[in-house]
């Protein structure tokens, strides 16, 4: 059973199916303590939202009314807002009846800044309806502090005063935060101005070009003022908001996580993708809320689960482990328990492979890649300067050392990680050098000038003059070279494509455009590849792995269309230093002993722009090789504690059938 193919009544809904099947539903849901609504994806989710929330402004219309709307900012109700767009703008839905309060607003903050919730409204709803912009209500970023306290209270009044909030749409924070209510907030708590939780100011550093710059402090509706909404739908997507998911739907009410409180209101929804619900127990361990259809996928994630769960090596375990945990129906149907232990170890064995090239001259029926041809096309697709290295550097290194054709690709320029004290060293640098060749260096000086005037008065987060972007692009450049030689590529192979959609020189990119299929498909068909690796990260939708992936696989499926190799190539993604594939998923593990372990160390450390203190390091304090390390020795330990043999570090994949 795939997550992806299912599709989730919310538990509270009315169900006209038999009485049996209604008791199903409810075991099934058991633990989940709120209403929640599962959608295939991010897309259909948002356009049932929107749908509810256009339904509302109609009806409220009809009866000669004002819809009072409550609204959010951030990356999840993007797609919401953007499909309230296409409706006013194709299906005639007028918003001259509405009237709006935000959520919140950092503070300080001007209203004309690019990170206001001002201009992300503007941006993505308010400039593209007919609301009366009189009807908007957004925290006031510019006021005296002195006068904050009798906004907020002004604020709470304008919403009584119009009845309260027909409808209020909420996005979660990694922190359990509401609005910008973090731990520690009370439940009848009001507008407020209130203190940022550190992994939500790490969240929106992206944004402010790096956390130094995020404001410390924000003015938000409180839990309280959210509760009086007749109507309440938290919305999550992505795999990145299934633990804080798992803790509000699931979790005990508390202040540590201020979402739980919801569990309070009978308003409520939380309305998800398959992915920000994966960690629900009805599809994370379903066999303990129901009976299962036991599939081959559903088999193995369960035995290993009960391997973790017992504490003990497959083949360890008896009859009397699944009945304790739950999993008597899988022992009943496919026992005995013995034989299953053994078919699910071989089949974890059969993933450990040395040779992720295949091995020439082998029975290869019981490994995970093809013994022939001996000698292979491989192509490794790096979505910054650097991913290849961290994510995959001791395969990378290994396919080259066992004599294949290994091509790696770096998608983009990267150049919006790096500081700018390195593109001033670098500039140095050039105008020493050049003169020490006796060369005129007066035009450098002249630039170098420039960008010094620039970089002591330029914003958070604004856009680098294009010198300075092709000074950071050429310093991954030559890092990615360092990089890629080291592990044994020749220099025809590395190959830089700095796709467009990424040049923007922000960290916000453009959309996928035609030139970067175009230009992935004319390198797949120079190289003719038998293996593509790419990076398989789909824990932020909006990342640039997700995006570089999904512009690899359409120029496969493109060229399948008249190519015959492409039918002969095989897709193997790995992923980034900030997680790695559940056991039960890996389909090619590749054991590195330490002396490769240091190798692949190596190869990282050419990347020195993003060592020590890369300038987007996420919400993780290690760095980029000790993540990698620290990663890739537990998922040997994962494999150790499943009966398998001891190895120092393991890199894990899984195969895309495109």
């Amino acid at each position: 059973m795939q997550i992806s193919d299912i599709f989730v009544l919310r538990h509270c809904k009315p169900i006209t199916s038999k009485p049996m099947a209604r008791l199903n539903l409810l075991e099934e849901t058991r633990y989940e303590k709120l209403p929640v609504t599962v959608y295939s994806d991010q897309n259909a989710a948002a356009v049932a939202v929107a749908k509810r929330i256009a339904n509302l402004i109609r009806k409220k219309d009809a009866a000669g009314q004002q819809a009072v709307l409550g609204l959010a900012t951030g990356v999840t109700p993007i797609k919401v807002y953007a499909e309230l767009v296409r409706l006013h703008k194709e299906d005639g839905l007028s918003f001259k009846n509405v009237i709006t309060f935000n959520l919140d607003e950092y503070y300080p903050m001007k209203p004309d800044a690019v990170q206001s919730y001002v201009t992300f409204m503007n941006e993505n709803l308010f400039d593209h309806v007919d609301i009366n912009r009189a009807n908007v209500h957004i925290p006031d970023g510019t006021l005296a502090a002195d006068d904050v306290a009798a906004f907020c209270l002004a604020y709470e009044k304008q919403i009584e005063e119009l009845g309260g909030l027909d409808l209020q749409i909420l996005g979660i924070g990694r922190t359990g935060h509401i609005g910008f209510n973090e731990p520690g907030s009370a439940p009848n708590s009001g507008t407020r101005l209130v203190t940022l939780d550190d992994l939500t100011r790490r969240d929106a550093s992206r944004d402010f070009g790096g956390k130094q710059n995020v404001p410390t402090k924000a003015i938000t509706m409180g839990i309280g003022t959210i509760f009086k909404a007749r109507e309440i739908i938290l919305m999550a997507w992505s795999a990145k908001k299934a633990p804080i998911i798992r803790k509000a739907v699931e979790g005990e009410m508390s202040g540590e996580v201020p979402a739980t409180f919801l569990q309070l209101s009978d308003n409520v929804e939380f309305v998800l993708d398959v992915d920000a619900a994966s960690d629900l127990t009805r599809f994370d361990t379903p066999w303990l809320v129901k009976d299962c259809v036991w599939d081959a996928p559903l088999k193995k994630k369960a035995v290993i689960w009960l391997s973790g769960a017992a504490g003990k090596p497959i083949l360890k375990l008896t009859e009397e482990d699944y009945n304790t945990h739950g999993m008597a129906q899988l022992a009943v149907e496919q026992g005995p328990v013995y034989q299953m232990n053994i078919d699910i170890f071989n089949q974890v064995q059969h993933t450990i492979t040395g040779w992720p090239g295949g091995k020439p001259g082998a029975d290869d029926s019981q490994r995970p890649e093809r013994a022939e041809p001996a000698r292979k096309r491989s192509i490794v697709f790096s979505p910054h300067p650097d991913d290849d290295v961290i994510s995959m550097g001791g395969t990378f290194i290994r396919l080259v050392d066992q004599g294949h054709d290994v091509h790696v690709a770096y998608q983009t320029s990267g150049n919006t990680a790096v500081w700018d004290d390195d593109v001033l060293r670098f500039v140095e640098f050039a105008i020493d050098f050049k003169e020490s060749i006796g060369e005129d260096a007066s035009k450098i000086k002249g630039i170098y000038e420039d960008m010094r005037q620039f970089m002591a008065v330029k914003q958070p987060n604004q856009i680098d003059s294009l010198e300075i972007r092709d000074v950071k692009g050429f310093i991954r450049k030559t890092e990615a070279i360092s990089g890629a030689r080291y592990a044994g590529v020749p220099d025809s192979n590395i190959h830089f494509q700095a796709l467009p959609f990424y040049e923007t020189g922000k960290t916000q990119k453009n959309s996928v455009g035609e030139e970067d299929i175009r230009l992935t498909m004319e390198l797949l068909q120079k190289v003719k590849p038998q293996q593509v690796f790419t990076a398989g990260d789909f824990a932020d939708p909006h990342g640039t792995h997700i995006v570089c992936f999904h512009i690899v696989i359409e120029s496969l499926r493109r060229l399948r269309k008249t190519e015959s190799w492409v039918n002969d190539c095989w897709v193997w993604m790995y992923r980034g230093a900030w997680q790695e594939f559940p056991t039960h998923e890996i389909e090619m593990a590749v054991p590195l002993s330490p002396a490769e372990v240091l190798r692949k160390r190596n190869a990282i450390f050419k990347h020195q722009s993003q060592k020590d203190r890369p300038v987007f390091p996420g919400d993780d304090a290690r760095e980029f090789w000790v993540r990698a390390e620290d990663r890739n020795r537990e998922t040997a330990q994962n494999y150790d504690r499943l009966g398998m043999a001891e190895y120092a570090a393991m890199e894990a994949f899984v195969r895309y059938q495109f």
